[in-house]
């Protein structure tokens, strides 16, 4: 989880691999107005989130019920999202909050291409962020490490969990 532009997607691509899981990517799971909303640089409302939330929140209960565990990169910014997420899913999950510096994020929103989240919308996504308490099953990460830190550091916690 976290902001766009944090590497949502790199962590959970990599995570998939090690853990031999399937991966899903929460932008697939918004709508063409969701997305069309984003590119004219229009931050969604919650109202526009719930349905979306709903979606992902299912596909990840099923494809963990069915393979045993499952991956997703989703902005789950609010704790409310997360907590819909939850509900929508009706498994655990732990959640992997890729956080770092504003200057950072821009810098990568910047230089990638073909997403439809301008970087623009970062001030509004960074508005939103509610970062998770010390109640939620969740880690923070720095997002500036390298992926392969990333990787190890959430693969320990996921583990202590597990078996905690």
């Amino acid at each position: 989880m976290g902001v766009s532009g944090t590497g949502k997607t790199t962590l959970s691509q990599r995570l998939g691999t090690t853990l031999g899981c399937p991966v899903l990517e929460g932008d697939d799971y918004h709508s063409a107005a969701n997305v069309a909303k984003m590119q004219t640089g229009h931050p969604l409302t919650d109202e526009d989130r719930w349905p979306w939330l709903d979606r992902l929140g299912a596909a990840i209960g099923t494809t963990a019920r069915e393979r045993g565990i499952a991956v997703a990169a989703c902005s789950a910014l609010r704790r409310a999202y997360r907590e819909r997420l939850s509900r929508a899913a009706g498994v655990p999950l732990f959640f992997l909050l890729l956080d770092t510096g504003a200057e950072q994020i821009a810098r990568r929103m910047r230089g990638r291409s073909g997403h439809y989240m301008p970087p623009s919308l970062l001030d509004s996504q960074l508005a939103t962020l509610e970062r998770p308490g010390a109640d939620e099953c969740a880690l923070t990460l720095d997002a500036g490490r390298s992926p392969d830190l990333l990787v190890a550091e959430a693969l320990a916690w996921i583990e202590g969990k597990r078996n905690g």
